[in-house]
């Protein structure tokens, strides 16, 4: 092979190759989302112990140094995550939602990308100290205390512990990521089954609705 030949190859594979670190602190919006992605797989298949900034910035396309640049490095990033998913979470269950609904939508996005839910299951099975959702604080978590206000407002019954009750109701949600097997053995279907989130968040706004106070009655007298 020429060496002509040689240089035009190596010209079309330098063309190929991810934009230089400089172009990515010139592009930060691009750059940030590409790692906060890369960061989400990673941190979901082996948590925050497992993960490795060189694997994420590899999955990025980018250079390493970026994540200490835009985040200051892998705790920073994986705090930006949970801030990504309370953004997001705050958009999917606004608090004008009806509470069944509410608790229904956290199932729904938890079945359409259950990697947010390993990151939680994670820190569970490993102890860590990271804090995910950004809920760890001594401040009242913000979930129960919106529980709370929808208590006063009559959606749960004044008997119900909202605390107690949250923790319920993310145990549901939950549970088709935490337990398949479970799942499959109590109801024949897979966790992944689109027949299984239809029917099982159906369940879940009834269950919650009960919450409220007694079943109203039809004219059968048979309970909703």
């Amino acid at each position: 092979m020429s060496d002509a030949s040689s240089g035009d190859q190596r010209a079309r594979a330098g063309s190929q190759r991810s934009p230089s670190p400089e172009a990515r602190v010139r592009d930060p919006d691009r750059s940030r989302a590409r790692l906060l992605a890369a960061a989400l797989d990673e941190f979901a298949a082996k948590g925050y112990a497992g993960a490795r900034v060189t694997d994420i910035a590899d999955r990025a396309g980018v250079n390493r140094q970026l994540i200490t640049y835009y985040f200051g490095g892998k705790r920073g990033l994986y705090r930006a995550l949970g801030e990504q998913w309370i953004d997001e979470e705050s958009d999917m269950a606004p608090p004008s939602l009806p509470l069944p609904d509410m608790a229904a939508a956290h199932l729904e996005a938890i079945l359409a990308d259950p990697r947010h839910s390993r990151l939680l299951l994670w820190e569970s099975l490993t102890g860590s100290d990271e804090d995910f959702d950004g809920t760890g604080g001594d401040d009242e978590d913000p979930a129960t205390a919106d529980l709370r206000r929808r208590q006063g407002e009559g959606e749960l019954g004044e008997e119900f512990d909202a605390g107690m009750v949250l923790v319920a109701l993310m145990g549901a949600a939950l549970a088709p990521v935490a337990i398949p097997q479970v799942v499959r053995r109590s109801t024949g279907l897979d966790p992944d089954d689109p027949a299984f989130a239809e029917r099982f968040a159906e369940q879940l706004r009834r269950l919650v609705r009960r919450l409220a106070g007694p079943a109203p009655k039809d004219v059968g007298g048979h309970g909703a």
